[in-house]
């Protein structure tokens, strides 16, 4: 595999039982890489390991004044030069391949899980601990695996020239025959301790990591309830102890270097000092110990790669532990595709509840416990979070369609989603079913607002589409990052929507409008809202109250207010310290009933009043009237009495 035709096609099935394991799984699949780097690490360690040879033929020559041997020698030299700088550029190239061929088939891997595991990935390994098995662990995994082809190379020289040196000189050969072994296995009582504390190094900075990711993720959240400062301190004492444990661990490591500088010198002085008794007895030639003594100093180079793969060991060991970990996890429900690939439709049904959102309708669940709500939308979905029955997609098992085809039939949208940095137009470059246009979806998600403030953040964007989200969308509110995750679900435009809690950080009036254009979109598309907001409420097809993991009680948000006190309970934010609703209602209505009796008493006692005035206005109308009709009878009278 070279480094071009990344990514693999396949990067396999990893044995993830253990860290060594899964070493030992991947130096197996590159094998060919592996042989290759061997074979120039050979060719060059031998290279370099022949020029003492060499320089004692040379010397041996001299001594005799044989310009020809002298010639010969220096041609010898002068090839394997040659033969050394060939072999360590090659060597230095395939081991590089190895290196990171082998951290991309580790990242394809993690990315293939990740994708496989969906949102049930953060819940069971923390996303501090994924992002340094990506980052930093799979490094150090790959320097293993490039650095034993190295390590065998140079070990199988280091072996080749002992076996020379006992044949060339055994006085002296079986000396350093002896001694090399020695100093190759003299680190080796050191290695557990520094390996524990490079596993220890590797958790504090685990650990570090997760504090930065979190502190980062919620840095709004901190500023806002002044919390900066005790996040700080806590990374600060995270990083003191990572420092701490990465110092114990360059310690130990320092000591296993200067026992590897250490013991070689001995050995170099111990073969000169023999070396030179032997020749003063005229045992040995001078040629024969300067080539000993300058194979001495040339093995000291191969001898430090057992040192590199110890320490490389030693860090990638607990690194691939937790790749491992990250690569052993399943599903908790997963029938491995066993049905085609055929998208079902109709009614959603989950057997462990009991809910049934009926196809093509806006179906509203209320539950009153949040986390319950979040668990039994990601079962909607395919996602449980333990092991139980399937739900069903018109009578099909999600757990038996093939991965893609599940989730391409049912979307969710939890109540965190996460937004991509990049464009809105990459925020919107999902696969998609080609039926909602993004600005239908834009316009039903209420993100006006969002759009506008999006091409003010963006000094070189005109169009909308064109303007630029950061990381998580942070420079957004909580309710704009909310509007824009819906309008890239509604885009989507899945066979079956389920959204969490989708509207609970924007304003009523937003609200009121999203529920409207939410409807109108979703029409003749199943869809899954999980809410208690009396505004979604009102405007379902059906309502579904689910009370300890069951479904309780279904039917019409206002009919269900009336007849069902647990759903009066979660929507109305009813406590144990208020009286219910319905006792507040019965109250309220003998209030206004005796409030009506004293009105109807009051309008009666006017009525009667008003009577009572009315004989008084009479009688003093009858007086006037008498009165008035004496005084023209008297009148009548005093005319006729003139008259006469």
């Amino acid at each position: 595999m070279q480094i071009q035709d990344l990514p693999y096609p396949d990067p396999g099935v990893p044995d993830a039982r253990s860290g060594p394991r899964f070493l030992w799984w991947l130096g197996r699949n590159q094998l060919g890489g592996q042989l290759t780097s061997l074979a120039w690490g050979l060719l060059h360690f031998a290279a370099v390991s022949a020029q003492p040879f060499c320089v004692g033929y040379a010397v041996e020559a001299a001594v005799d004044r044989s310009g020809a041997r002298l010639a010969l020698a220096g041609g010898l030299m002068a090839l394997f030069g040659a033969a050394t700088a060939l072999g360590d550029t090659f060597l230095h190239r395939t081991a590089v391949t190895n290196w990171i061929t082998a951290a991309a088939r580790v990242q394809q891997l993690l990315a293939r899980k990740a994708a496989h595991l969906g949102s049930a990935l953060t819940r069971r390994v923390a996303a501090g601990e994924v992002v340094a098995v990506s980052t930093g662990d799979v490094e150090k995994i790959g320097w293993f695996v490039e650095g034993v082809s190295r390590f065998t190379a140079a070990a199988l020289t280091v072996v080749l020239v002992c076996v020379g040196l006992a044949v060339y000189q055994p006085a002296l050969g079986v000396l350093v025959a002896v001694g090399l072994p020695v100093l190759a296995l003299s680190v080796l009582p050191l290695l557990p301790r520094a390996t524990r504390r490079a596993d220890v190094q590797r958790e504090k900075a685990g650990r570090a990591t997760e504090l930065a990711s979190d502190t980062v993720a919620g840095l709004r959240v901190l500023r806002g309830i002044g919390g900066e400062e005790l996040f700080l301190d806590r990374y600060r004492q995270a990083s003191q102890e990572l420092r701490h444990a990465a110092v114990r661990s360059a310690r130990m490591w320092s000591l296993i270097s200067a026992i590897q500088v250490l013991l070689p010198g001995l050995l170099l002085i111990t073969v000169v000092c023999y070396g030179v008794h032997l020749a003063r007895e005229g045992r040995i030639t001078v040629g024969e110990l300067v080539t000993v003594y300058s194979s001495v100093m040339v093995l000291a180079y191969p001898l430090r790669h057992f040192e590199e793969i110890a320490m490389a060991y030693s860090f990638s060991r607990p690194s691939a532990k937790r790749a491992a970990h990250v690569l052993s996890l399943e599903r908790v429900t997963d029938a491995g595709g066993s049905r085609a690939a055929d998208l079902p439709s109709g009614d959603l049904y989950d057997p462990a509840t009991g809910l049934l959102a009926p196809a093509a309708r806006l179906t509203v669940v209320v539950c009153g416990d949040p986390d319950a709500a979040g668990r039994l939308a990601e079962r909607l979905g395919g996602h449980p979070a333990v092991d139980g029955p399937s739900v069903l997609l018109g009578g099909v098992p999600l757990d038996e369609l093939p991965l893609d085809s599940a989730r391409t039939a049912v979307l969710v949208q939890d109540k965190d989603p996460v937004l991509l940095s990049g464009s809105l137009r990459d925020l919107l470059d999902v696969p998609a079913s080609g039926e909602v246009d993004a600005e239908a979806a834009l316009a039903a998600a209420q993100c006006g607002d969002v759009l506008e403030a999006l091409v003010q953040g963006s000094l070189d964007a005109d169009d909308p589409m064109d303007a630029r989200i950061t990381e998580r969308g942070r420079s957004l509110s909580g309710g704009q990052r909310q509007r824009l995750a819906l309008a890239r679900s509604l885009f989507t435009d899945p066979e079956v929507l389920v959204l969490d809690e989708p509207t609970s950080a924007v304003d009523s009036h937003t609200e009121a409008r999203i529920a409207q254009g939410l409807r109108e979109l979703r029409t003749g598309r199943t869809t899954v809202v999980f809410t208690s907001s009396p505004l979604l409420l009102d405007r379902a097809d059906l309502v579904v109250l689910v009370h300890e993991d069951q479904v309780a009680a279904v039917g019409l948000h206002r009919e269900l207010l009336r007849t069902e006190p647990r759903y009066r309970a979660v929507v109305t934010r009813e406590t144990d310290e208020e009286p219910p609703l319905s006792g507040v209602l019965k109250e309220l209505e003998a209030h206004e009933m005796d409030e009506l009796d004293e009105l109807d008493e009051l309008e009666e006692l006017e009525e009667l009043e008003e009577l009572h005035e009315l004989d008084a206005l009479d009688e003093s109308e009858r007086k006037a009237r008498d009165e008035r009709k004496a005084r023209e009878e008297q009148e009548a009278r005093e005319e006729i009495e003139e008259t006469a």
